[in-house]
């Protein structure tokens, strides 16, 4: 076992005081280590009830014969931090939480490890480290937010967002806002919907990372916490079996996400953390492995916020992740034979999955869509790629040329859009907020949400090297690369340009002189941003979009 490189032997007499101080026994001491890593905090819905099933994971493990031992990471709600500085630091938090936990696990010599996440950053960071440290590892999420219901319809966070924008043209009164605010978020669990957290949770077990469930089982069902206690005494079967990430997360499980991805209609910000969990173990991924997927891959599920349904009410009955897989084994892009935490193969997995809703999960020849959820753009204005979530696109705006509108913060663009300065026909142009430029690639929420519920998401689109929440619908179009800060051709826009947007043929141009684009980048200086601590070490680290945001070799 690892952990015998710190308990057993006579030198190590000390080691086993320390550990006696916790109060081990002499047997608990003899046990595999397991590691329980919890996000647990009071500020996160989706975390607040972590403690829980990390009990639940604790006895799982203890039942299994391991001796389990709890360390915590950080974590950042998404939307508390959105539309402020604070939304800078979400991102970055990615790599801290990852090398936090690198820290701790090679420190104390673990022998396995249970993940507990449940927010955007939280998963993509703990399945990082678990690639990095290839030991045997499991996750568990903390699951979706039940939607909230209000007058006998669904409403979730998102709902909230758009309120605002209706608030502001008169849609919606703010004695209304008020009271959708009051019930939007019922309780525990990841903001509902297929926005960033549930997409990443879905797709680790898509991955094989996760168990059957870990995706779609609502937070506060007492299925989560046998779903726990199973993970608790899976993660010991795996260790007595050899079984480590890389065994499971394979070029061809990553596919397999990627596949998934498409079906479900996930956030724009899997782009981002997919390829950056890849890298942990040594796959190289890029946007055109995305974009191939999505050609071949239909839009099987029609998710909040482009659709109307929910994570914890619909995708969950009507079969979770594994039904979404079974569908598409039906299309001869999945690979199968891959492992998962389970100790079975993908196949042997899905054996007993199935369809119990055609519509939630529809039939391949009935897909909401004929192309998968996200679209890669490429073109004048996006040489290096640029990310669009096309399943939450109005049709009308799928092929679109329009007037720029420039902005060189969110904050910029936000007061324009509430003020009413928007009009129809109009491209929001944000730049330098990219992972660099930012720094963080905040998302871009507010404005986004704001343009549709003012009702401009029929005629008036965004695009920015910043991103988006996976809340996001409408033309959006985000990771724009190479971004501002580092030349790209969103710094050269100017007021008026001409922009042609054609996701069908996946292009995005700014229709402007390739001659007056010379003189505008020989005149082109970078912003000076005074930055200090985790920004400043951030931005000087930090690759582009199109390589997942990560830090430098």
């Amino acid at each position: 076992m690892r952990s015998d490189k710190a308990k057993k032997s006579l030198e190590k007499a000390p080691h086993r005081s320390l550990l006696k101080a916790l109060g081990l026994t002499d047997e608990e001491i003899a046990r595999p280590f397991v590691g329980v890593v919890n996000s647990a905090n009071e500020i996160i819905p989706g975390h607040i009830h972590l403690h829980r099933i990390a009990e639940a994971v604790k006895t799982g493990v203890r039942i299994a014969g391991g001796t389990p031992l709890e360390f915590p990471v950080i974590g950042i709600c998404d939307g508390i931090a959105m539309n402020h500085e604070g939304m800078r630091y979400s991102l970055p938090s990615r790599e801290n939480i990852a090398d936090s936990i690198e820290l701790v696990v090679m420190a104390h010599a673990f022998d396995a490890l249970v993940f507990i996440p449940n927010c955007d950053k939280i998963v993509p960071a703990m399945l990082m480290a678990a690639l990095r440290l290839n030991i045997p590892a499991i996750v568990v999420s903390g699951g979706p937010m039940l939607a909230g219901t209000l007058k006998g319809r669904n409403v979730d966070l998102i709902s909230v967002f758009e309120g605002v924008g209706k608030v502001k043209v008169g849609a919606m009164t703010e004695g209304e806002l008020a009271e959708l605010e009051g019930c939007a978020c019922p309780g525990a669990g990841c903001c509902a919907g297929m926005f960033t957290a549930n997409s990443m949770n879905c797709l680790t077990e898509a991955l094989g990372m996760g168990l059957p469930g870990n995706g779609t089982i609502p937070a506060v069902f007492a299925e989560r916490i046998r779903l726990a206690k199973h993970a608790g005494m899976k993660v010991m079967e795996l260790l007595d079996k050899g079984i480590r990430p890389r065994d499971i997360a394979t070029q061809s499980a990553f596919r397999n996400a990627i596949a998934a991805d498409m079906a479900l209609g996930c956030s724009t910000n899997t782009v981002l953390h997919v390829p950056a969990v890849a890298y942990e173990a040594g796959i190289e991924l890029n946007l055109d492995d995305f974009d191939a997927m999505g050609r071949r891959v239909p839009h099987l599920c029609h998710l909040s916020p482009a659709g109307p349904h929910h994570i914890a009410e619909d995708l969950y009955r009507a079969g979770g992740i594994q039904a979404v897989m079974k569908r598409l084994t039906g299309l001869g892009v999945l690979d199968t034979t891959v492992m998962t935490v389970t100790g079975r193969t993908l196949a042997e997995n899905l054996k007993t999955a199935g369809v119990l809703d055609d519509e939630v999960i529809r039939p391949i020849e009935r897909a909401y869509h004929k192309e998968g959820g996200i679209a890669i753009l490429r073109g004048t204005l996006a040489p290096d790629g640029a990310v669009v979530k096309q399943s939450g696109v109005l049709p009308e705006m799928m092929v679109r040329t329009g007037v720029a509108r420039v902005f060189d913060s969110e904050e910029d663009a936000t007061k324009v859009i509430m003020a009413g300065g928007i009009r129809k026909g109009d491209v929001v142009v944000i730049r330098y907020e990219g992972p660099k430029g930012g720094p963080g690639m905040r998302e871009m929420l507010t404005a986004t949400s704001a343009i549709a519920g003012m009702g401009l998401d029929r005629d008036v689109a965004l695009i920015t090297d910043g991103r988006f929440s996976g809340g996001t619908r409408g033309a959006a179009i985000g990771h724009c690369s190479p971004e501002a800060a580092d030349g790209g051709a969103v710094a050269l826009v100017k007021e008026g340009d001409t922009i042609s947007i054609d996701i069908p043929s996946r292009r995005l141009d700014l229709l402007v002189d390739e001659k007056e684009l010379d003189l505008r980048r020989a005149a082109w200086t970078p912003p000076d941003r005074k930055l200090t601590g985790v920004l400043k070490r951030y931005a000087g680290m930090t690759l582009s979009a199109d390589k997942g945001a990560r830090y430098k070799d």
